[in-house]
């Protein structure tokens, strides 16, 4: 477009191309502390593990639920997405007079969850003792069988399995870092389908608390307890179960079935 001069020209300058807006840099807000008000609204992603422990008062099998959602955060200056835990749920009716302690458990770890510290807590629940004997729950990455001092840990130790089935947790308990989390989350979104351990490790949790105590995991712990006991390590056998012909041991002063289907002399 032509512009006409009517005035006399004193002085000139080359007009200069504008520099491009600089984005502003999004301070960090990592996501896996982001607290979360509430549970929101609809349907969550959920988990239902069948929970199989033995104690003195003989086999019990439970249900839990754990639910997850995704949470945006910012790292090293970008937005994020990870997958959080934010509600645990212990069904009513699975227990009788531990039942309402327990639920008042799940929903401090549901609120522990939504606050970004939910690690701790389940690792803190490990740490409780009872005076009803070990709970024998799960096996390790050995193959042999794991006692907790208490019911409560037992049910904690289930549950940081099924995070770390999740990509969550490590196969020790400990918190994934949040740069794992994030392409865990994004293979999620891509595949269509969790992230999954690694074989090795997979391998180790498959007789884990969520599965039936038994299988070529449990004949190897058996085969484990007796050199261990010739060796003068590990429980001492008493006997021989009368359902399952497994062995017995001494376990709150009872003798009871150490295999696993939960016999016990003393009832």
């Amino acid at each position: 477009m032509a512009v006409e001069i009517t005035s006399k020209i004193v002085g000139y300058r080359i007009k200069q191309d504008e520099p491009a807006p600089v984005e502003p840099t999004l301070p960090d807000e990592n996501p896996l502390t982001v607290r979360i008000p509430s549970r929101p609204e609809g349907t969550l992603e959920a988990v239902s593990e069948k929970i199989s422990y033995v104690g003195a008062e003989g086999r019990k099998k439970v249900y839990l639920l754990v639910s997850f959602m995704p949470v945006e955060g910012v790292v090293g200056g970008k937005r994020v997405v990870i997958e959080r835990p934010v509600e645990f749920f212990f069904p009513s009716g699975q227990l009788s007079s531990e039942h309402q302690w327990i639920t008042a458990t799940m929903r401090s770890l549901s609120l522990a969850a939504r606050g970004g510290y939910v690690t701790q807590a389940v690792a803190d629940l490990r740490k409780v003792a009872w005076d009803k004997g070990l709970v024998r729950c799960g096996w390790n990455r050995w193959g042999k069988p794991m006692f907790h001092d208490s019911e409560v840990a037992a049910i904690a130790w289930s549950i940081q399995q099924i995070l770390y089935r999740r990509g969550f947790l490590d196969q020790d308990g400990n918190q994934v870092p949040v740069e794992s989390l994030v392409e865990r989350y994004q293979h999620r979104m891509q595949h269509g389908h969790a992230w999954q351990p690694p074989a090795e490790e997979e391998e180790s949790v498959e007789s884990g608390a969520v599965e039936p105590i038994g299988g070529p995991a449990q004949a190897e712990s058996e085969s484990d307890a007796k050199k261990a006991e010739a060796e003068g390590a590990g429980p001492t056998v008493v006997g021989h179960c009368p359902e399952c012909r497994g062995e017995l041991i001494m376990m709150d002063g009872c003798p009871t079935c150490y295999a696993g289907c939960g016999w016990s002399k003393c009832g």
